[in-house]
């Protein structure tokens, strides 16, 4: 899975190079930056073969702040984080008119129900979930004056890959990223991966 990806990050990164910058005219038409149905499924519900989660439903604000920061290396900059790298050779050549029309255009996209794939302790991770409500609200749905996005309702396989990203340092790391940061300092309270999921169970049940 991992060889896969990567080559699909480095197939972006010739598609991007290839392309002619967004600021400069195309005498064979206006570079195409809606890719996003391509990996992210096309009803924006998420992939798992790719590990591309739902964007359909995500905060635009939020959506906007990913982009960015994978266009400035700021998220998908380290070789552990498999999927971020893809992300990264994708948004690189995003201009910012082009940022704000994928944002728009996503978020004329109807969300769906995901099927959900893990299986804990919902009861523990309802526990373990306090420290995440401080953030992210008791019902999971996001707080958008604290930076953090809804979490419910998400795929539970790349929530699950985020928090091990985050525990493990390959997310949150860069210094322009002060919401990785606390991410990765409130995951340290999940002692070990059975944790995680039995959150993640918990979130579930928010979003069905």
């Amino acid at each position: 899975m991992r060889s896969r990806l990567i080559a699909a990050a480095l197939g972006w990164i010739g598609l991007l190079s290839a392309a002619p910058a967004a600021t400069e005219p195309d005498p064979k038409g206006p570079y195409d930056h809606r890719h996003c149905t391509t990996c992210h499924g096309v009803d924006g519900s998420g992939n798992v073969g790719v590990r591309a989660p739902r964007l359909a439903g995500m905060e635009s604000w939020y959506l906007q702040r990913q982009l960015e920061m994978f266009r400035a290396g700021i998220r998908g900059e380290h070789p552990m984080d498999t999927e971020g790298l893809v992300m990264h050779a994708m948004a690189a050549g995003l201009s910012d008119e082009n940022i704000a029309d994928i944002v728009e255009w996503v978020s004329e996209w109807p969300l769906k129900s995901v099927a959900t794939s893990l299986q804990g302790d919902a009861a523990r991770g309802k526990t373990l979930y306090a420290t995440c409500a401080a953030c992210h609200g008791a019902g999971a749905g996001g707080n958008r004056a604290l930076g953090a996005p809804a979490l419910a309702g998400q795929n539970d396989w790349y929530l699950l890959t985020q928090l091990k990203n985050f525990k493990n340092a390959y997310r949150g790391g860069h210094p322009g990223d002060p919401y990785g940061a606390q991410m990765r300092a409130a995951v340290q309270s999940l002692p070990d991966e059975q944790a995680m999921v039995d959150v993640i169970s918990y979130i579930n049940q928010l979003g069905h």
